[in-house]
């Protein structure tokens, strides 16, 4: 009996010591993949897709892209990076126009701290502007959402930021193409140009309220529409600070019960000339 007693306690024995190799095991595979996902998660992957088409005059498209430089530059940004929840973000900047052209001229950067936004910015500053035909928001839209399958990091949330003056005028729909990045779990904010006076040859009557209706989406989404040039760097900072730490917005434009009607195919209906040179 006394030898039986023996073999069960070492059988006892051989179980529990069995246990503790497989729990150290686990841990020891459990614990790089976390590492390894606190390495890769950021704040937010924000894409930029910048308007560079042919209704925007030179000077508007420079003072486009000099109001990202100055954002990235900025100590309010670096701070809204150091104070979100991870204290890095990534960032992609592409310029778009017609439905086949998007040229991504700073590929996904890791920011975390203003060092690494500084030269974000340094790469904004030394790449030439394009200038083409045609207006395709929804093309951007869709380039965008296939960058933000690029990233090779966690968001914790993903974000498209649409600065232009004027509707989408070809390429797919804009509100079919915004509902599918939307499904995804993107959002999509926007910053319309309003500079120029309406003249029913290149801008659009109520672009604000355009983008409201058919552009943004997701949670969280806004716009920060830009009517004055001295404008252009103070709402793109606003913009850029309030994507990174996820801040709520008032409205930045009239109540519902007083805007006019909009089309989401005004654009696409060749209602409205963009392109004009």
């Amino acid at each position: 009996m006394a030898g039986r007693a023996e073999a069960e306690t070492e059988v006892g024995m051989g179980f529990r010591r069995l246990s503790m190799v497989a729990v150290l095991v686990a841990a020891s595979l459990w614990l790089p993949a976390s590492a390894a996902r606190a390495e890769t998660e950021v704040d937010v992957a924000l894409v930029l897709a910048v308007d560079v088409s042919r209704s925007m005059d030179p000077d508007e498209q420079e003072l486009q892209r000099q109001g990202f430089i100055e954002a990235f530059r900025s100590p309010q940004v670096h701070d809204a990076i150091k104070n979100g929840m991870v204290g890095r973000i990534i960032v992609t900047y592409f310029e778009w126009s017609g439905v086949d052209y998007q040229r991504v001229i700073v590929p996904w950067t890791i920011i975390d701290g203003p060092d690494a936004a500084v030269k974000f910015a340094d790469g904004l500053q030394d790449s030439p502007i394009g200038r083409l035909r045609r207006t395709s928001i929804s093309g951007a839209i869709d380039f965008g959402a296939k960058l933000l399958d690029q990233t090779g990091v966690e968001p914790i949330r993903r974000v498209i930021d649409i600065s232009g003056d004027g509707p989408n005028s070809s390429g797919r729909g804009v509100v079919a193409v915004r509902d599918e990045a939307v499904a995804k779990g993107i959002t999509i904010n926007g910053l319309p140009i309003m500079l120029k006076r309406p003249t029913g040859f290149g801008d659009m009557e109520n672009l604000d309220l355009y983008y409201k209706t058919c552009v943004i989406g997701g949670q969280g989404a806004f716009l920060v529409p830009v009517r004055e040039r001295q404008q252009f760097a103070d709402a793109i900072r606003t913009k850029i600070i309030r994507e990174i730490a996820a801040l709520p917005t008032p409205s930045l434009i009239r109540e519902a019960q007083a805007e006019p009607p909009v089309s989401c195919q005004d654009g696409e209906r060749g209602t409205y000339r963009w392109d004009r040179n």
